[in-house]
This record gives C-alpha cells, sequence and structure tokens, in this order.
C-alpha cells in the first residue's frame, strides 16, 4: 500500500544507518572538541566586557561648561518611540534664550533605540556605555537632570564617534547669521578651532 513512485527519490538506510549511531558520535565529538577550546564567556559581574563608543546604553545629558547643552527644543521627546522622555522649557537671560527646567527619562520605557540622540541638533543627548543598573520601584526607574547630567569630558569616546559619523558638509551648506545660532555644533567646532 502506498502512492505509486513515492520511494522512488527516497535514500535507502543501511542498517547502520537506521540506528543513528553515527550522527550521535558526529555530535559528540563536535561537542567535544569545543569543550577544550578557550573560553569566550566572562564571569559577570566579577568581569565586566569592555563596550566600545558605538555601544548604546542608557541616554544621558551632556553638561558643558557647568550647564546643560540641552536648548529644550523637545526633538528628542518627539522622536521618542514610546515616549519615556518628557521635559518642561524655561526661558533665561542669556543669549542661550531657553533651557530645560525639568527633563526626565522613564527608564523602564526606554527601548535605547537612539533616535534621541540621533535627533537632537546639539548634541545635548547622548547614549552612554552604562547598561547595568536596577531598580526597586518604578519611582526610581524616572531619572531627571540629578541623575541624567554627565560631564562632556566622561562622554568624550562617545561624542567622538558621533563627530566620525557626521556629514563633513553638516553646516555648509547654508548660510546663516552667528548671532541667532551661538550654540549650534556648527558653532563649538568654529569656536574651538
Amino acid at each position: 500500500m502506498g502512492i505509486k513512485g513515492a520511494d522512488k527519490g527516497e535514500r535507502k538506510l543501511s542498517f547502520v544507518n537506521k540506528l543513528y549511531f553515527p550522527e550521535i558520535f558526529k555530535g559528540m565529538a563536535f561537542s567535544g572538541s569545543h569543550m577544550f577550546r578557550k573560553q569566550v564567556t566572562i564571569s559577570y559581574p566579577e568581569q565586566r566586557p569592555v563596550l566600545g563608543p558605538e555601544f548604546r546604553g542608557r541616554p544621558v545629558l551632556v553638561k558643558e561648561l557647568g550647564q546643560e547643552r540641552c536648548v529644550a527644543c523637545g526633538l528628542c521627546a518627539r522622536a521618542c518611540p514610546p515616549l519615556a522622555i518628557s521635559m518642561q522649557a524655561s526661558e533665561t537671560e542669556d543669549p542661550k534664550e531657553r533651557f530645560p527646567e525639568t527633563f526626565e527619562i522613564n527608564m523602564l520605557r526606554c527601548i535605547y533605540c537612539g533616535f534621541c540622540e540621533d535627533v537632537c541638533p546639539e548634541e545635548a543627548i547622548v547614549m552612554s556605555s552604562e547598561y547595568d543598573y536596577n531598580f526597586k520601584t518604578r519611582e526610581e526607574a524616572v531619572y531627571g537632570k540629578d541623575k541624567l547630567l554627565i560631564d562632556v569630558a566622561q562622554l568624550k569616546p562617545r561624542l567622538d564617534f558621533l563627530a566620525a559619523k557626521r556629514n563633513p558638509d553638516f553646516g555648509d551648506t547654508h548660510d546663516y547669521d552667528p548671532k541667532n545660532n551661538n550654540h549650534s555644533v556648527r558653532d563649538r567646532k568654529r569656536l574651538n578651532a
């Protein structure tokens, strides 16, 4: 009984192959050969992995010359897919004009996508190398400016990585009045040169 021609293309197994011992021994030999190779795992948390500047850890705010770079434009909050970022802007008398009075990131919502970093015109919010943190309550997971502000010197590897990725023609495609744009990435580049 059966379908005519059903066994035409099938492979005929010998008695030894039907027992599957050769395949079992091949698998054991493969596993045995890997037992004596160099270990590639690390003993976390005693050993910590060294992560490069391309790693996207928790987002932080850049503090430069004692104040945050953020000008409270709100682009990061609008670009955030899980709506983890919230801010309230305020104005000052100095030429910077605006700053975030409150800036909060809910770390339970953050998906570390880096969209906030991508849209920020000031490079004021960047992804740090910090990845290991925990919370006892949901309220602890909401980071305010006190936990988010990190000095620019600590974030130099990430900022250099972002500068290498940046378009080399950035800021050269149109004329702008320096009086109206004295806190931009272009201006910092020109002032630091």
